[in-house]
């Protein structure tokens, strides 16, 4: 803590007897030492007075991550903004004023590479199974989600957990199991993005039946439940057993199924402290519903529908900034490179970036303008991108990939200029000096990937960005977790490995790698703040910013490395307005 906050921690201290909405007679109250704000004898809204918060949280351990990383116990809020924070956070008698009680609080927490729009577009009664740790504790999540749906109705978990993660099996449950949990609606759960899926009695019951008899779609291919309940994985191209049986399913999906599934999306992203997020949709597919589309294909047309209609009915309860992904390669019936790219092309003359609201917004191109392996064509795509000065994304696995977009983005620069645009790679397992130099020139960022931590296996290693030796260089720098198809949206199993190197089977598989707590949610709020061209607006408590925060279930910088996993939410603020509220302040 700095000089200024134990301070700031001292005068507060002897505000215990501060109750929330006890309001009335409250700036008297007051010691002197916060007396720096309208005096306690000016009547709100006289002569010459500012208008007080309507929001004020007082007594708590808030690490502002301001450039001098004060932690201050108080903070004022108006207007949706921050507008004093620590000794000149005086409550008005007419302020909402809430007792921490001691609590920690950080700013929201800033995804900056994340697939929450297709978890608002799962089919069924989508069912958070990425925190859970056994087989039982499976169990027990789908039991307590049977009380929300309707008989008839698909208990669903799609994407966002691994079998490594369940460390008394290290598989997915059985058939058997699924029943003794949920024997009376049927269950599916399907892992990653083409399978394997599980499914219980009734689940299997409904897909022997259309098994049976003619086939829905020419392309689909029997389902074909085990025993046990398994049901084969497909692949990307050509569909299979567990992408039918997917599709199944989203054939019965309605426009208010998906709302209803938004509203969970950003309720559970709340839960967790997500206030902000930059969505990155992978696969985009055009058209119909088809038997070959696997869980992150959506329709890049409509795929945001059910969010915008919540938008405009003031629904929106997180921020939400919306990249469009482009994955077309070479097509051969098109002719000449002139004509390739269709779909890129019309969206960059028919689409702005960066339109909407605080709340809700287009973002740039992003996860890729195309394929990183179609040669001339993705060359073609980062042209056309900065020819209409968009902001570009690209994510690379390999280091001969990070140095084929290095000087992809070198010899674009030299056509058009791109050291305004914000141009960025993420994933970026291998690194170089030389190469993050060279894009450090053309101001560029890296998003570091941790995500991988719960995905390989025990051994393994080189399964997330060097984040030591990438932070410690000095280019602009952020880091996400890639959630919601292959790894958590939450952000703190991602937080976990990052600080400690140690993947989902207790192994060490970064060492040398890790980052401070500190520096950890630092890149995880004012860091990826900036990839949302928002700096200026989020990822800090400071007065002039959006007002959005995070009180933490637990102190994020005291407890066991272990239970950063566990961190919750117990109140979360978006824009001045409370969205989360667990009751327990």
């Amino acid at each position: 803590m700095s000089k200024d906050g134990k301070e700031e921690s001292k005068r507060l201290s002897r505000r215990d007897a501060l109750k929330a909405g006890a309001a009335a007679g409250m700036a008297a109250a007051l010691p002197p030492a916060l007396g720096q704000g309208r005096p306690a004898s000016t009547p709100a809204g006289g002569p010459g007075a500012p208008a007080e918060p309507e929001l004020t949280l007082v007594n708590g351990r808030i690490h502002t991550l301001d450039d001098k990383n004060s932690v201050v116990s108080a903070v004022a809020i108006r207007d949706g903004r921050f507008v004093a924070v620590g000794a000149a956070a005086n409550p008005g008698p007419s302020s909402k004023v809430i007792n921490l009680r001691g609590r920690t609080v950080i700013p929201g927490i800033v995804e900056g590479h994340v697939h929450v729009v297709s978890l608002a577009n799962r089919p069924g009664y989508h069912t958070i199974l990425e925190n859970t740790t056994t087989i039982r504790e499976i169990q027990e999540a789908l039991a307590a989600r049977r009380p929300d749906v309707p008989e008839g109705q698909w208990i669903t978990s799609m994407g966002g957990w691994h079998p490594n993660q369940w460390v008394d099996h290290r598989r997915r449950p059985t058939l058997a199991e699924l029943d003794a949990a949920v024997p009376d609606r049927p269950v599916f759960l399907f892992e990653r993005f083409t399978g394997p899926a599980v499914t219980n009695s009734l689940g299997k019951a409904f897909f022997d039946a259309i098994d049976a008899g003619p086939l829905p779609h020419p392309d689909a291919v029997k389902v074909n439940v085990a025993a046990d309940g398994t049901i084969a994985a497909g692949g990307f191209v050509g569909g299979g057993p567990a992408i039918t049986a997917l599709y199944l399913l989203r054939v019965m999906q309605t426009f208010e199924d998906k709302k209803r599934s938004t509203r969970d999306a950003m309720a559970y992203a709340a839960s967790v402290g997500l206030t902000a997020m930059l969505d990155h949709v992978l696969f985009p597919t055009p058209g119909p519903l088809h038997p070959h589309q696997v869980l992150s294909n959506l329709d890049h047309y409509r795929m945001y529908d059910s969010w915008l209609a919540l938008h405009r009915a003031g629904e929106t309860i997180v921020r939400l900034q919306m990249n469009f992904l482009h994955n077309q390669g070479f097509i051969p019936a098109l002719g000449g490179l002139e004509n390739q790219l269709p779909e890129l092309r019309e969206r960059l003359k028919n689409q702005f970036q960066f339109f909407g609201d605080g709340l809700m917004m287009t973002g740039s191109i992003g996860e890729w303008a195309a394929p990183i392996g179609a040669g001339e064509v993705w060359f073609e795509a980062q042209r056309l991108v900065a020819q209409a000065r968009w902001r570009n994304e690209n994510s690379v696995g390999t280091l001969a990939q990070l140095a084929q977009v290095v000087d992809a983005y070198e010899k674009v620069d030299a056509e058009f200029g791109i050291r305004d645009l914000r141009w960025m790679v993420h994933h970026v397992p291998f690194v170089t000096s030389e190469l993050l130099s060279r894009l450090q020139a053309l101001g560029c960022g890296v998003q570091m990937s941790a995500f991988r931590w719960v995905t390989s296996g025990p051994t393994a290693t080189n399964v997330g960005a060097p984040f030591r030796d990438i932070i410690e260089h000095g280019i602009q720098v952020g880091i996400h977790g890639d959630g919601a198809h292959i790894a958590p949206l939450s952000p703190w199993p991602h937080l976990y490995y990052v600080t400690t190197g140690i993947n989902s089977f207790g192994a060490q598989v970064n060492e040398g790698q890790h980052l401070t707590r500190e520096e950890a949610l630092r890149l995880f709020t004012k860091g990826n703040a900036w990839f949302l061209r928002m700096e200026d607006k989020l990822g800090s408590i400071e007065p002039g910013k959006l007002a959005d925060l995070v009180v933490l279930s637990d102190d994020y910088f005291g407890v066991r490395d272990e239970d950063i996993k566990k961190l919750r939410s117990v109140l979360t603020v978006v824009g001045g307005k409370i969205v989360h509220d667990m009751g327990v302040i």
